[in-house]
Formats: structure tokens, C-alpha cells, sequence
């Protein structure tokens, strides 16, 4: 029996064992006993038992009565961040979104969500979270062309702590086939601060590539120092290589079919790239400027509202790995703190932070998104299907 079905035939004989004699309670807990697999004194403690007046779970009250919806309400505006990287965001979050009249607390609940730790961030949200995903496909394809020329790069080799190294990688919008002609989403990230910059590109030309590369650069708020990519005959070619030198950006490259070494812009692929646009397959004009608009709004939103945490350090004592993050802070913040900004350019950021609503970025995401899926295209494939998780 489970038990609720325990207490519930409790429930139901105790008053006529409550006023039975004794020869008639010892037959009643003979049967309750039997029926149940209790021991006999922890069934006659349960039929004495009586309810209780009060209703909810046992001990102290909770601490936290209404936040909930307040909490809520941030965490959908922050597109769901986990509780590590929220709760140190929390005061700016709330700071944002009442100057931006998407938020309305009393000052008693302010000082409430401010206080919430990260596991109690997680107990309050559990019952929204949501979990799901699915596997993608490889466009890469190895190039013998220059690889003597362009040094190797590996996860260890990062030291960089100023801003202006890049992992910039391609993601291919091809749906369930390889074949033909298919847009392809440039995305790079800057391993010192996090910064994150994609831009779609119109299939996967040498020129095409480059070209994307060099609008990232304009958009960056700092200088670009050096380039790391795979071996993708896409980067890996002379066109590129050229571009690289004449500009003097440092170009290394990955080791083949090691993941590890372009962590960064590979998490940014999943949890961005995929996680948003999806799987499906694009190529007309009007999905590359429906990435546009999206990717612009994306850019916004992630360097200014979204707060990431940096790896410090690592040991391992045995079988265990402990791992130390720096507080969770967005990219803004980390090149604010890095000072490696022009007063001019920090200026402009300023101006630009000020005037920017992540709620309404958020609801500007999601619009374009619906317009760029309606755009999506079905491809026969003549191969077995993939099983998708």
C-alpha cells in the first residue's frame, strides 16, 4: 500500500477504534497490522493520532510569502537564467525593469528578492522549469590547405585577460541534409569578457565568411587582437589567412574533432544559436533578414543582460573536481570592470545600456522568432531518418 492509501484507511477507522473496547481495538490493529505491514505500536500511534488543525507542511513559515510572481517576472525577462547567474544580477535586474515600468514591488519585497539566495532562487522557480533539446549536425569538413601555416590552439592555451581574442565558429541552418544551398549563422565570442557577437551568412563562400568576420569587427567595442577557429575549409583557406595578416589579427586554429578547444563559442552555439533559431533549414532572402533583425536584438540582450560566470580555477582530490567561478557578471559589466574601454567608447555603451528594456528585447526575440520559423523549409531526405531526443 502507498502511503497516502495508510493514512487514509486511518482515516477512516479511527473513530470506531477510538470508541471500540478493548477486546475490539485489539482486533481492529490485528486487521490494520495485518493489512498495512506496521509494526503494531506505530499503528496504534497513527489511530490515536488526531488531525491536525492546520493545514500546509510542518515547521516555521515561510519567509518569503510573495515573491513569487516579482521573482517570476524576472526571471522570464532574464530569458530564464539559472540561479547562480541570476542572483548576483538581481538588484540591476530590478533597477532595469522599474525604470522601465515592467516592474512593480514595495520596497519590503525589494529587499526580500535581494536577500534570496541561489538555492532558495531554485526551490521558488522549480515548478516553471522546463527542460529540452536536440542533437545537431556537423558542417565542418577538414582542410589540408594552409595548416602548416596557422599555429594550433588548444582549451589550455587561453591565458589572454584582455578582451579582443575571439573563437568564432559557423552553424549550419541546413535542416536534415548537407546538400544544396542553406544559410549558415557566423557566431563568435571573446574569451576574456564574454562579449557575443552573430551574424548570418548568405551560404558559405570564403568571401562570404570573411566578409561576415569583418562586420563582427566593426561591431565590437574593442579591438580585435586574434581569431580562433576550426578547420572548416571555410576559415582555413587563403582568402581568410590573407584578410588575417594584412589586418595583424593573430589566427590560430583547433585540433581536429577536439571540442574542448573552442569551449566557449561551442557552448554559445548550443544555448544560443540552437536553443533559439532550432534545426531547421533556411535559405531564402527573407529568412537572412529575418536573422538580422533577430541576431541584433540577440546582441543586445545577451552582452547587456545576461550574466555569465567565469571558470577561476580547477583541482582534482581523487575522483572529485572542484571547480571556483568568479560572481556571475554580463560582458558589459566585466569590460567596465577590466578598463580596457576609450572614454568615448564607454560613453557610447553607457548611452545605449541606458536606453535599453530587456523585457522588451525579450518580447522583441520572441517575435522575431516566430517570423523567422514560419520561414523554415522541408528537404526530402533519402537517408534513415535520425532518432531526435
Amino acid at each position: 500500500m502507498t502511503l497516502n492509501s495508510i493514512k487514509e484507511l486511518a482515516e477512516a477507522i479511527r473513530n470506531r477504534y477510538l470508541k471500540a473496547t478493548k477486546e475490539e481495538k485489539g482486533r481492529i490493529l490485528d486487521e490494520f497490522v495485518k493489512t498495512t505491514g506496521y509494526h503494531r505500536k506505530a499503528a496504534m500511534r497513527l489511530l490515536l493520532r488526531q488531525p491536525s488543525l492546520t493545514e500546509g507542511r510542518r515547521g516555521r513559515p515561510s519567509s518569503y510569502q510573495n515573491i513569487l510572481e516579482p521573482l517570476k517576472t524576472i526571471w522570464e525577462a532574464s530569458d530564464r537564467l539559472c540561479s547562480k547567474r541570476l542572483k548576483p544580477f538581481l538588484p540591476e535586474m530590478i533597477k532595469v525593469l522599474k525604470n522601465k515600468k515592467e516592474l512593480q514591488v514595495e520596497a519590503s519585497i525589494e529587499a526580500q528578492l535581494v536577500r534570496l539566495s541561489a538555492a532558495t532562487i531554485d526551490r521558488r522557480l522549480k515548478p516553471f522549469r522546463q527542460k529540452g533539446g536536440r542533437k545537431s549536425r556537423s558542417a565542418t569538413k577538414p582542410s589540408l590547405l594552409l595548416k602548416n601555416l596557422i599555429p594550433i590552439r588548444t582549451f589550455a592555451d587561453w591565458q589572454e585577460n584582455q578582451p579582443g581574442f575571439l573563437e568564432i565558429d559557423l552553424v549550419a541552418h541546413c535542416g536534415e541534409s548537407l546538400e544544396g544551398f542553406y544559410l549558415n549563422t557566423l557566431s563568435a565570442v571573446d574569451v576574456a569578457s564574454g562579449w557575443f557577437e552573430c551574424v548570418p551568412v548568405w551560404g558559405k563562400g570564403q568571401e562570404r565568411v570573411k566578409t561576415a568576420v569583418h562586420h563582427i569587427r566593426q561591431q565590437l567595442p574593442f579591438i580585435l587582437r586574434g581569431i580562433d577557429s576550426d578547420n572548416g575549409s571555410e576559415f582555413i583557406n587563403q582568402t581568410f589567412y590573407a584578410y588575417c595578416q594584412r589586418e595583424s589579427i593573430t589566427f590560430t586554429r583547433s585540433r581536429a574533432y577536439k571540442k574542448n578547444d573552442s569551449c566557449h563559442v561551442e557552448q554559445k552555439n548550443g544555448n544560443i544559436i540552437r536553443r533559439l533559431v532550432g534545426y531547421e533549414r533556411y535559405s531564402s532572402h527573407a529568412a537572412f533578414q529575418s536573422q538580422q533583425r533577430l541576431y541584433y536584438t540577440i546582441r543586445l540582450y545577451l552582452n547587456f543582460f545576461q550574466p555569465t560566470m567565469k571558470l577561476i580555477s580547477k583541482t582534482r582530490h581523487g575522483a572529485r573536481v572542484h571547480k571556483i567561478y568568479e560572481i556571475a557578471q554580463t560582458p558589459y559589466q566585466r569590460l567596465l570592470k577590466l578598463g580596457v574601454l576609450s572614454p568615448a567608447k564607454q560613453s557610447e555603451l553607457a548611452s545605449v545600456y541606458a536606453g535599453l528594456n530587456p523585457a522588451l528585447l525579450l518580447r522583441q526575440i520572441n517575435g522575431n522568432l516566430s517570423q523567422l520559423w514560419k520561414l523554415s523549409e522541408k528537404v526530402a531526405v533519402s537517408v534513415t531518418p535520425i532518432m531526435r531526443q
